[in-house]
């Protein structure tokens, strides 16, 4: 023990935690704190009898820390040291120290929030930053501040910021420990871009063993990878006198412990992120780094989590690279360039971002908080994802209305699996399929046990169940999930008290409608293979499926995709089922809504589950009002062309604008934005009885838009902004207020003789503009200053329009002149 990095550590380390609650501890890989800092403090003051509980972010983890403290004590495990963890569990009644995966320590606090009997809690390999941890932590906080102070939490973490966590902790003390540190030479490998990963690591693997000596460690994204490296290695000659060894969570224990042992032969290791931390893998000196990991990713606009291979971050790649210098000097083959390292992200992404925070809601809703901002978060969860939570919460009746946790969703909480699995195996027990929903929560909790196929991956959720229960037909197998499915459902059947029996697995269907009664799913009409979800998100089957013929499914595994996900996982439904068991999410809803194809308004009466409409029939009584705003939500879609605009209702709207320039105040706004924006207001008086665009016709525009002026506006709209002047001739000419900027009036030359000042609006103060015209209707002056135009301009324009225009009157003196409409006056 002494000869590791930890131990300088640990005087200051137990200083700290004897004067304060809190402490964060910042050790590398490799420095021990994992196995030594539990036992170092068990003597401790504080610590008296209590237990301390280590929580670790994976399982393999788990089993591994506690087998050796408890080798280090020379104990079997289960005796001082033992661990806990979901369906396997070493500890005894001297047990002090327990290292347990994250979700014991939830089960923990929501059964005891005083942790009676624990002196301390331990967050190793806090950087990795789980939803789990998180959560613990923030409860852990809240028990200590509120019932517990002088419980101890301390935060062990090899990469991340240790003040912030430290200021977390209320300005908790940060010890840091030095690493054994040896020299890591790291050599880049430009990957192309168009290989399979599975296929470039493989390249990189025979290059590693073929230039440098010691065991292997190959990170690699996920199970599917690892399967066709060591198939691939396994049939090249080269690697004949190596023992492949592949690691991974759900491969059986012995052969996790079989890759963690070094042997005679030279061993490779193929493994995914389990790897890159709290593991010690004697005898590796060479890493090979695909530098992909697979995380899941949560959209909560669908309610869908799907899985997605990204890069790692440069904090994990350094984790990575440092596992080739735990012994000695090492050698790191990163299948990347240098120049992609540098735009690496420099932490992975907290899984509190982009989880599924459905497990998380619901914890909180036991605990008895219903907004998170209560509780004490590195990085709080994010409002969207979280508000989806608990609305998927309230539909399974997990909360009430008020958003308090019921009896159902407490039970719920008790089982430990997803809400959704739970409150599928609590309702499939009340319609009697209890076991077989244990047996679907099971196949669900882990990976799929059914391999693909010659012909293709078969979808049937019920081939899945039925190789729980018996023979498999020559199904390819996962026969070690197989196992451990058979004996999580055992154990849940224990739990729920449910018989043996095998229900009817015809009835699958139904029961992981349960789970996921926003995942009940109606064949699209024709050709293809296509549904539409009762969340309203398209599906589709990628490969030809027997399933693809059922007109209802259920799906459990989808991709995620926003647009339309693929399915993965279903099993048929029938119409019965739908109607007998999901009557209380079925509603009958009046539904009026603008048809952009018809152009008219569609009332209908649906009767829904979610999005989907399961009878629809045309409704004769519709609610008024409700027409009225569906034909307004048509014609804001179409845009104010819609609507029957004559001279006189544009003029109106001219004439109001150009007051309004003047006064803002004073006149409502007539433009083509305000009365789409106040259509509801202005128009919907005049749309009684209408229903398609068509009727539009029948409106009276001038009224509709005269409506929005009170009487006294009515009157002064009048007096300021006439439609018409009457002219010296005696015509009555109309004004084009919609010309411009300026008010026109359009006139010919020879009707305003005798006139001197050029005609006025707005109560006198502003000249119109003139467009004098020929006998032929064309300008041949514009002018603001009539005077003016018959001193200077007059003599000029008469001269040209007499060559051209003979026959008409053309005066000298046009202030003296009569006025006249026609060629010339009459007399003349």
């Amino acid at each position: 023990m002494s000869e590791l990095p930890i131990e300088s550590a640990l005087p200051d380390l137990r200083k700290a935690l004897r004067a304060a609650p809190a402490a964060v501890l910042q050790a590398p890989p490799g420095a021990g704190k994992t196995t030594r800092v539990p036992l170092a403090l068990l003597d401790e003051p504080w610590a008296a009898d209590g237990r301390i509980v280590m929580l670790e972010p994976r399982r393999l983890a788990t089993r591994a820390a506690a087998h050796r403290m408890a080798q280090m004590l020379g104990e079997p495990v289960g005796r001082t040291v033992g661990y806990r963890m979901r369906m396997d569990s070493r500890c005894g009644p001297d047990t002090r120290i327990e290292v347990v995966t994250e979700g014991v320590l939830t089960r923990l606090l929501q059964d005891d929030p005083e942790l009676r009997g624990v002196a301390a809690v331990i967050f190793d390999e806090f950087h990795e930053r789980s939803l789990n941890a998180d959560l613990g932590l923030a409860l852990c906080l809240e028990a200590q501040g509120a019932l517990r102070p002088e419980l101890r939490l301390l935060v062990m973490s090899a990469t991340l910021d240790g003040e912030a966590v430290a200021r977390l902790l209320g300005g908790a003390p940060v010890i840091s420990s030095e690493g054994r540190s040896h020299p890591v030479e790291t050599r880049y490998l430009e990957r192309d871009p168009k290989g399979r990963i599975d296929e470039v690591v493989t390249g990189g693997v025979l290059r590693a063993v073929a230039e440098e000596d010691g065991d292997v460690l190959v990170f690699l994204p996920g199970e599917g990878e690892i399967r066709r490296v060591e198939a691939a290695l396994a049939g090249d000659p080269r690697c004949h006198s190596l023992r492949l060894a592949p690691l991974y969570g759900n491969l059986p224990q012995e052969q996790q412990d079989l890759a963690l042992r070094p042997g005679r032969e030279r061993r490779v290791v193929l493994a995914t992120a389990i790897a890159e931390t709290s593991l010690t893998i004697e005898g590796v000196r060479v890493v090979v780094d695909g530098g992909l990991m697979r995380v899941p990713r949560f959209d909560p606009g669908s309610g869908m989590t799907r899985l997605e291979t990204m890069r790692v971050s440069r904090a994990s790649a350094d984790q990575r690279r440092g596992r080739a210098g735990r012994l000695g000097p090492g050698v790191c083959y990163r299948l990347w360039s240098e120049a992609t390292h540098r735009t690496l992200a420099a932490q992975t992404t907290p899984e509190i971002m982009q989880a599924d925070l459905a497990p998380l809601a619901l914890d909180l809703a036991q605990w008895g908080v219903a907004d998170p901002g209560d509780l004490a978060w590195l990085a709080p969860p994010p409002a969207a994802a979280y508000a989806q939570a608990r609305g998927l919460l309230t539909e399974l009746g997990a909360l009430d209305a008020d958003g308090r946790i019921t009896a159902h969703g407490l039970a719920m909480a008790r089982l430990p699996m997803h809400p959704r699995l739970a409150h599928m195996v609590l309702k499939g027990k009340t319609i009697g399929l209890g076991g077989l929903a244990c047996d679907i929560a099971a196949l669900l909790s882990e990976r799929d046990i059914l391999r693909s196929q010659p012909g293709g991956r078969d979808a049937d959720l019920r081939l899945r169940a039925e190789a729980l229960r018996g023979p498999t037909r020559g199904l390819a197998i996962d026969r070690s999930g197989v196992q451990r499915a058979r004996e999580q459902a055992r154990q849940w059947r224990r739990q729920l008290k449910v018989g043996d029996e095998h229900d009817d697995i015809e009835r699958t269907g139904l029961v992981l409608a349960l789970a996921y009664p926003d995942r009940i799913a109606r064949r699209r009409p024709g050709g293809e293979p296509r549904y539409q979800l009762s969340n309203g998100r398209g599906a589709f089957f990628g490969e030809v499926e027997p399933l693809a013929t059922a007109d209802w499914l259920a799906v459990a595994d989808v991709d995620g995709d926003k647009r339309e996900a693929r399915i993965f996982l279903a099993a048929p439904l029938s119409m019965a089922d739908i109607e007998e068991s999901f009557a209380d999410l079925i509603g009958v809803r009046d539904e009026v809504a603008w048809d952009a194809r018809e152009e008219a308004v569609r009332a209908r009466r649906v009767r829904r589950l979610g999005a989907l409409a399961l009878k629809d029939e045309p409704l004769a009584d519709a609610d008024p009002a409700l027409m009225v705003q569906a034909l307004i939500s048509g014609i804001r879609g179409i845009g104010l062309h819609a609507l029957p605009w004559t001279r006189e209702s544009l003029s109106l709207r001219a004439r109001v604008n150009f007051l309004r320039r003047n006064a803002p105040e004073a006149w409502p706004d007539m433009s083509d934005q305000a009365l789409l924006d106040g259509i509801d207001e202005w128009l919907a008086p005049f749309l009684a009885g209408m229903s398609r665009r068509a009727h539009l016709s029948r409106l009276d525009m001038t009224a509709a838009i005269k409506a929005r002026l009170d009487w006294p506006q009515q009157k002064a709209l009048d007096e300021r902004a006439p439609t018409h002047v009457a002219v010296p001739s005696g015509s009555r000419i109309a004004i084009d207020y919609d010309a411009g900027d300026e008010p026109v009036l359009a006139v010919r030359l020879q009707e305003m003789f005798g006139l001197a000042e050029t005609p006025r609006i707005g109560g006198g103060q502003m000249p119109l503009l003139l467009h004098l015209l020929s006998p032929a209707r064309r300008p041949v002056q514009v002018t603001r200053d009539l005077a003016s135009f018959w001193k200077n301009a007059y003599r000029q324009v008469k001269s040209d329009l007499k060559g051209q225009y003979p026959k008409h009157y053309w005066p000298d003196d046009p202030l003296q002149a009569e006025p006249t409409s026609r060629a010339k006056p009459r007399g003349t």
